[in-house]
């Protein structure tokens, strides 16, 4: 489906974005163990609707769309897990961006500086995965999610607003955009999800990359 306008390449962007991180954070055994040294070279797909999968590259040459970076899988066992999750992590960022302007290339100036300016705006998913997203240095991404499980079950808040986004560990402030899972209940920075006050309006239902 061709993209025509801004919001339609961003929409695009945020999915695709919303994938990548899901398979490095929340799915990351799960991503690990596809990432089998022993195959050939392999991909980290992130779809628009917020899906994801390691795969071989497209057999066609040149391909429809920009193809990620090859041969993810070959350096899983030769670093640390988190040091291999934030190599992946950058190169689906440089991925990300050559996927949007690709699809933005028939947009004006205008547009495609509107384009990078919110791209822009957000944390890449090297600063998620990282950790850099929240001022704080990168931790295994199974020992983060395990901390939140215990923050949660002994959370008294009703609501979740004064507790840190599950995703890049933020804290809530003044005039920031946050938004709550309608499946978990949980709030989450905006900026951290790629989610802006106008996305929500048009969205009636809303579900988090950690909700399966």
């Amino acid at each position: 489906m061709a993209l025509r306008t801004v919001d339609d390449v961003f929409s695009d962007f945020l999915g695709r974005r919303r994938g990548i991180i899901k398979a490095l954070t929340v799915d990351v055994d799960a991503f690990s163990e596809l990432c089998d040294p022993s195959k050939d070279n392999l991909c980290l797909y992130g779809y628009a609707d917020g899906t994801w999968e390691v795969s071989p590259p497209c057999e066609e040459v040149p391909p429809e769309l920009p193809e990620p970076t090859l041969g993810i899988n070959f350096a899983r066992d030769g670093m640390k897990r988190q040091d291999w999750l934030c190599l992946v992590a950058v190169h689906a960022d440089c991925w990300l961006m050559a996927m949007s302007f690709y699809n933005a290339a028939k947009i004006d100036q205008k547009g495609r500086q509107r384009l990078f300016e919110e791209i822009n705006g957000l944390p890449t998913c090297f600063e998620i995965v990282s950790g850099r997203a929240s001022g704080k240095p990168g931790v295994d991404p199974m020992q983060a999610a395990a901390k939140r499980a215990e923050e949660e079950e002994g959370s008294d808040s009703q609501d979740g607003q004064g507790d840190p986004c599950p995703m890049c560990n933020a804290t809530y402030r003044s005039g920031e955009f946050w938004i709550q899972c309608d499946e978990c209940d949980r709030w989450f920075d905006g900026k951290c999800v790629g989610m802006t006050a106008k996305l929500a309006e048009e969205q009636p239902q809303w579900k988090c990359p950690l909700c399966p």
